[in-house]
């Protein structure tokens, strides 16, 4: 079942007298449950597609329906809400908040929502990604890697329709990348999260189920590498 539909999205920038076109018409669709890595050089549009996935951005044209709801039919309160239970963002630089310890930081959404921590599922996340006896540290306490997890916990906190990871280990040593981009396949597995992966990793690109290439802000290659 498709969970993500992109249709005919386009994303225009205008400087002084000049437009950049940093995304054209651009079509696709995801199921739940796929790990997709999207790649391409710097300047294809990567980052401005996963922004406006993500309901960061808003595009010059074209529409985006996740689980069904057109994203960008809300208003701006109504997307704040959808970014935040919705989406799961995780990005190169944790921006973990530094006086908060692990455990403040990743259960931060849910309390910004109002809502109450589901412990059961917080002990089980804390778990997975080996952050056991690391919960009272601040940022500044723990490794890179282990930050890097903290903001992965974040994004899965409230067990979004989507991650959208935006180059998660380009900060990171070959070791950490692997753990990192082990625990995000962890979460795809045991969770069923829907992935969507920046890389410019080819070996990190060939673990997911589905390559995209972009360039000039179009797809050029999409490839199925295993179902």
């Amino acid at each position: 079942m498709e969970l993500l539909d992109v249709r005919n999205l386009s994303k225009i920038y205008k400087q002084g007298e000049n437009e950049i076109r940093a995304l054209d018409n651009v079509s696709f669709q995801v199921k739940r449950g796929e790990f997709i890595a999207i790649v391409g050089a710097s300047g294809s549009g990567k980052s401005t597609l996963l922004h406006l996935i993500g309901g960061v951005d808003k595009p010059t044209s074209g529409q985006i329906f996740l689980d069904g709801q057109d994203v960008y039919s809300q208003n701006d309160e109504q997307l704040a809400i959808f970014r935040r239970r919705q989406v799961g963002l995780i990005y190169q630089f944790y921006n973990l908040i530094p006086i908060l310890d692990a455990e403040e930081n990743i259960t931060l959404p849910v309390l910004m929502d109002g809502k109450k921590v589901d412990q059961n599922y917080l002990a089980d996340l804390l778990q997975t990604l080996q952050l056991r006896g690391r919960e009272k540290h601040l940022p500044n306490q723990l490794s890179g890697g282990q930050q890097q997890r903290v903001s992965i916990g974040r994004a899965l906190i409230n067990q979004p329709s989507v991650v959208l990871a935006d180059e998660p280990t380009g900060n990171l040593d070959s070791k950490n990348s692997q753990e990192i981009v082990n625990l995000l396949k962890l979460s795809n597995d045991k969770y069923n999260q829907t992935l969507i992966l920046i890389t410019h990793d080819e070996d990190i690109a060939l673990q997911a189920d589905r390559i995209i290439t972009l360039e000039d802000g179009k797809i050029i290659r999409d490839e199925i590498l295993r179902n």
